[in-house]
């Protein structure tokens, strides 16, 4: 339980190729403004398709495939996500070319930025990278890029993912979140015990901050 007064602990499982996972994020963020929550974020990884191969599948495909989705069903589901990003104040721009990609370099990429205290910025910079300007994230100079963009250092990001060096730390993490029982993402747990698994809007996101303040108070 949070002591009083202290930041709320939000931890949350996620991967840079699920438009829900920022979406989710980004209406918890309004909800935590709007109640003026104390909070600190810890994120962790979670990957969609951990047996996807390298160069990836293109997106539509994907989901049709693993989905069940019908192409007019896909659509639709792109222009809903584009419209309700749009209100928080992000860019979608989906194009009939995009694609799914491994992500476990992301999560290495990731788990070394943490550790200078910059893996929120970067995971908020490579969700753009791939939803926005459509980069492809499979790509290990277009990460050290995206690293660089917010400051941290280009070539040591090139020798991380080169050397695999935290590949193991990486498995241990997203085994530790699999056996929690996280099948789905966005997961969002709040001090450390309650679980909230999916995008849950920003009314939903502020009636349960408000109960935890209620019972921290």
């Amino acid at each position: 339980m949070t002591k009083p007064n202290a930041p709320l602990r939000i931890d949350i499982a996620s991967d840079v190729m699920c438009p829900w996972c920022i979406i989710g994020y980004l209406q918890l963020a309004h909800a935590l403004e709007a109640t003026g929550t104390a909070h600190e974020i810890h994120w962790h990884p979670f990957e969609l398709n951990p047996e996807m191969p390298a160069d990836g599948q293109n997106m539509r495909e994907h989901i049709i495939e693993k989905y069940g989705s019908t192409p007019e069903q896909s659509e639709a589901s792109r222009r809903q996500m584009t419209e309700v990003g749009k209100g928080l104040g992000f860019e979608f721009s989906f194009a009939d070319d995009m694609r799914m990609h491994n992500t476990f370099n992301v999560h290495q990429l990731l788990h070394w930025a943490e550790q200078q205290g910059r893996m929120h910025d970067l995971k908020l910079a490579l969700f753009e990278a791939h939803f926005t300007h459509r980069r492809d994230l499979s790509d290990n100079n277009i990460l050290a890029e995206e690293a660089a963009g917010i400051g941290l250092d280009k070539s040591e990001a090139l020798a991380i993912l080169e050397d695999q060096r935290f590949a193991d730390e990486v498995r241990s993490v997203e085994h530790f979140w699999l056996q929690q029982g996280v099948r789905g993402v966005p997961a969002v747990v709040f001090d450390r015990q309650h679980l909230v698994t999916g995008a849950q809007g920003v009314d939903n996101y502020t009636r349960i901050l408000e109960q935890l303040n209620e019972m921290s108070s």
